[in-house]
């Protein structure tokens, strides 16, 4: 009798549910005798209907509607929708007001980075289910994250009235500025953290990294003189330099069937990346000799295109944050007004700024009594979902000869390199893998 034909060896890697606070996703993987045949990041966000709710509200109550989307990057949503109300109305603020804008940013950039590196991401490198765990092992790493995520909620505080979804900014500026005698004890704690922020950036670059890279395209803000936060023209690494009035003209966002997140798309050319390593390779020589350094002594050039190596990046991010929020506190004059006053009027605006995990663009048409007739927003993680999917395609044949459970911790960390929300950057991942 002849021999039975083997059936193709198939593995499919199911993680059902990634759910925490911003939505649900999944993860799908389907390999077929060795190749790599069906990668699919599902994420099962909900109708949250910000952007329809957002109509027929006053332009001013645009900051802190949309700070509600998220708890962990509320700056980056109130700026960005401040810079597009600005934009349309023709509003140049104090340079005073812009400088405590980008010190509030650099707070949220301090606390997301942190709790990503230390809380999020180190558990995977070190091989610890958690950072509880972790602590038990490496109580001085987690204590000095601990403190170092505290002083960047401390600034949040401070300029914006409180840690969760702050209060202060506004179209214009702010409610209240600071006294300069109330910056003091941040001061200090701000030169102790420029030393523990260096420590971050020694300490990462030890971890193991696989090693893997790819080309991607990278988009982020560029500012004439600086590294990007609040404001910046749109850059690509592919000749893309654009205003970012000109956002709608060269991306797209698309469904589809796998997922109900909408995914972003360069128009004709595809998948790119936001975040760190884009803000990096993008930027590198506007950031301090410090944080340029640094980022030398850890093993990093100028260019990095290994993903895994993004939590070393966050780290040069958070000493250039820290010493940022530092150089500006320390220089603070109180501006003549928290405010300038700001009238309606009918038009469309536009606005973006590089929240911890990429560029967040806003978009608001406005009547005459200055009340939302339509509103646009692009977070990052919509941005990055194609990308990552794309980093798994490569990824994972790689690492096919591995046990199942190593195979499943390899596929989050690829995710959680994106950090792109509480939802996906936790450690909790039911994983179902099934041979034929």
């Amino acid at each position: 009798m002849p021999k039975p034909t083997p059936r193709p060896k198939t593995r499919t890697i199911r993680v059902d549910y990634l759910a925490r606070v911003e939505g649900e996703g999944a993860l799908f993987i389907r390999v077929r005798n060795g190749q790599v045949q069906e990668v699919q990041l599902q994420i099962f966000e909900p109708p949250r209907f910000f952007e329809a709710f957002l109509r027929g509200r006053h332009f001013t109550e645009a900051p802190d509607i949309t700070a509600r989307i998220c708890g962990i990057c509320p700056i980056a949503y109130q700026i960005s929708a401040i810079n597009a109300m600005e934009d349309l109305l023709g509003v140049a603020v104090d340079p005073a007001l812009q400088a405590l804008r980008r010190a509030i940013y650099c707070g949220e950039w301090i606390e997301s980075h942190v709790l990503h590196i230390y809380m999020l991401h180190a558990p995977d490198f070190l091989g610890y289910p958690d950072a509880i765990q972790m602590a038990q092992d490496h109580p001085e790493v987690v204590q000095r994250g601990l403190r170092l995520k505290k002083i960047g909620n401390e600034i949040v505080r401070l300029l914006g009235g409180r840690e969760i979804h702050p209060i202060n900014l506004r179209v214009g500026g702010f409610y209240r500025v600071p006294r300069p005698e109330e910056l003091n004890a941040l001061i200090e704690e701000l030169k102790w953290a420029q030393e523990a922020a260096q420590e971050t950036v020694r300490w990462t670059a030890t971890l193991p990294f696989p090693d893997f890279q790819r080309d991607y395209e990278f988009v982020a803000l560029r500012a004439a003189d600086r590294y990007p936060l609040e404001t910046g023209r749109i850059v690509s690494n592919r000749g893309l330099d654009i205003p970012v009035q000109a956002y709608d003209e060269h991306f797209q966002e698309i469904h589809v069937p796998h997922t109900h997140a909408l995914q972003s798309r360069i128009r004709e050319r595809g998948s790119y990346q936001v975040g760190p390593l884009a803000r990096y390779n993008l930027n590198f020589h506007r950031l301090s000799p410090l944080a340029q350094e640094a980022a030398r002594e850890a093993g990093l050039g100028p260019q990095c295109r290994n993903p895994f190596q993004s939590i070393v990046v966050r780290s040069v991010e958070v000493l250039y944050a820290v010493e940022e929020a530092l150089r500006i506190l320390q220089d603070y004059q109180p501006p003549p007004a928290p405010a300038v006053e700001v009238e309606p009027r009918a038009g469309v605006g536009y606005g973006a700024s590089e929240a911890p995990r990429g560029l967040l663009y806003h978009r608001y048409r406005l009547d005459s009594e200055g009340l939302i007739l339509d509103a646009k927003i692009v977070p990052p993680t919509s941005q990055n979902q194609r990308a990552m999917e794309e980093d798994l395609w490569q990824f994972v044949p790689q690492a096919l000869d591995l046990p199942k459970e190593e195979l499943t911790w390899q596929c989050e960390q690829a995710i959680r390199n994106y950090d792109p929300c509480i939802s996906c950057a936790t450690h909790f991942l039911r994983v179902h893998v099934e041979e034929v």
